[in-house]
């Protein structure tokens, strides 16, 4: 496959540091009650179509910030069971059980599934074995932090927990000067199908999808609506297309 090819060279690296980081991580609490949850083999009807359970891995979000009709949205997803909501505190969490063990699972579907992977990851952490057991004691003198940076993992899920799936990233900068190109960079450097480039002052009115054909500038309606639901009504079309080329 063309796309396992050109991940080769950054997943040699990346392979490395993500068997570190798992190995040292410490061991993941709710691993079989999660994989019971996801039922991903198990489908149920939405709509009259089968469709497999919809993973919400993204970061707690305060509800002041989002509008009313999305909260509705998630809340009915939620109690319909279309929504599993798995809950995290740490990046060890997020990594292993929200990254690897969901996309491990959701192999099967193949490019039937999608990943939306909105969550602003920390870029360092503090290892496991580096934290301290007991209360720093301020008496010990100044205190120094090293951390260790966070390994990339867009191109293992892309490589080897879900080669066929269809991905989509997220990149934000201050400087519009230099969102584009960094956009550009992960489209190519992890072979995302698709990256969201978000400017922090506007990303509330527009966004710009960037993929390997085009840079569509998406917009909100209003100013009473958001901005996510343009932007996955032209995910779907592009994540349908994606499937039917790859079943032609």
């Amino acid at each position: 496959m063309d796309v396992v090819k050109n991940l080769d060279a950054v997943d040699e690296a990346s392979s490395f540091q993500a068997k570190s980081f798992f190995d040292s991580a410490p061991v993941l609490k709710d691993a079989d009650n999660t994989l019971l949850n996801l039922d991903i083999q198990s489908s149920f009807s939405i709509g009259g179509g089968p469709a497999s359970h919809i993973v919400d891995h993204f970061q707690m979000i305060h509800f002041s910030n989002v509008s009313s009709s999305l909260v509705v949205q998630v809340y009915k997803a939620v109690s319909g069971g279309y929504l599993l909501k798995l809950p995290f505190t740490t990046i060890f969490e997020y990594l292993q059980q929200m990254l690897r063990l969901i996309a491990t699972s959701m192999k099967i579907l193949g490019p039937n599934a999608m990943f939306y992977l909105a969550a602003a990851v920390s870029d360092f952490y503090v290892p496991w074995e580096s934290m301290a057991v007991h209360k720093i004691q301020s008496a010990s003198g100044p205190l120094d932090m090293r951390l260790a940076q966070v390994p990339k993992m867009l191109a293992i899920l892309r490589k080897e927990w879900a080669p066929t799936a269809f991905c989509v990233s997220f990149k934000l900068e201050t400087d519009k000067e230099i969102l584009l190109e960094k956009a550009d960079t992960a489209l190519k450097r992890y072979q995302m199908h698709a990256v969201v480039a978000n400017e922090l002052s506007t990303r509330k009115e527009v966004v710009v999808l960037v993929t390997r054909s085009a840079k569509v500038s998406v917009y909100r309606e209003n100013n009473q609506s958001d901005v996510e639901s343009p932007l996955i009504k032209l995910l779907v079309e592009k994540h349908s297309t994606y499937i039917m080329d790859t079943k032609a």
